[in-house]
């Protein structure tokens, strides 16, 4: 762990208005860290609860590099450094099989979800690594989908596999500056992007089925279990899903 100058720990959560990145920013504010609320929406980013007063609102595009830049930069000189990174934001598109997608769907995607998470790593590491002492820890969301696809999500999936080569990469990169990386695979966490899968979600056999999801609190109990860890010690990967839903077989 960070020996802080400061009394409170340092998260920065993009994708924090909404979601898991919301039930993540209010449990880490309730915990008593100084978050970092990144986000496209400032209003949005408004509603997350702030009690305390310690978080920081940053409106930014995560697919724009001027924006990550900017965010980072404004982190470093409100507070010094950072400890954490939770690089939770990513965009989601309806199912559709490879041939219908339309290539700017298929850009907008990779630069969110792959980029966008590049962008905010290579910021985040580059604090870490020159603060005293250097060190931190970023965590990457990954997803179900970075294992095994659900049928037509070729630009998701793609974009998602990507993302366990770059926190492989990010770890080995890290390691000479104390700075460790891990991914959490996140299935069926209740948001609004999966609401709908306790009414039916597609299966490869062409059926639509209920899938049960679970609370978006158990991500953020996750993230803090992988946070409060010590940083001679780290879950490189950790898979958190709703028990019954079909993953485990799927296909």
């Amino acid at each position: 762990m960070i020996e802080s100058r400061q009394a409170k720990r340092r998260i920065a959560i993009t994708g924090a208005g909404s979601g898991i990145g919301k039930s993540c920013a209010e449990l880490f504010l309730e915990k008593d860290y100084q978050v970092a609320l990144l986000g496209r929406r400032k209003k949005t980013l408004k509603t997350v609860k702030n009690e305390k007063g310690a978080a920081l609102i940053i409106t930014c595009d995560i697919s724009k590099p001027e924006d990550v830049q900017n965010a980072f930069k404004l982190i470093e000189k409100q507070w010094g450094g950072l400890d954490i990174l939770f690089n939770n934001a990513g965009l989601a598109l309806g199912n559709c099989t490879v041939d219908e997608m339309k290539l700017d769907d298929w850009k907008s995607m990779v630069d969110t979800n792959l980029t966008g998470t590049f962008l905010c790593a290579r910021e985040a590491f580059r604090i870490m690594r020159n603060q005293s002492p250097s060190g931190g820890r970023i965590i990457n969301n990954g997803s179900i989908s970075a294992h095994t696809p659900r049928p037509g999500s070729a630009a998701y999936t793609a974009t998602k596999h990507a993302i366990t080569g770059l926190t492989k990469s990010l770890s080995l990169d890290g390691r000479d500056f104390n700075i460790a990386c891990s991914q959490i695979d996140i299935g069926n966490a209740l948001t609004d992007l999966t609401a709908g899968f306790s009414k039916g979600a597609l299966q490869p056999n062409g059926q639509s089925l209920s899938e049960p999801t679970i609370d978006a609190i158990r991500v953020a109990e996750s993230v803090y279990h992988m946070a409060e860890l010590p940083l001679e010690a780290n879950v490189q990967f950790m898979t958190l899903m709703a028990t019954k839903m079909p993953y485990i077989g799927r296909g």
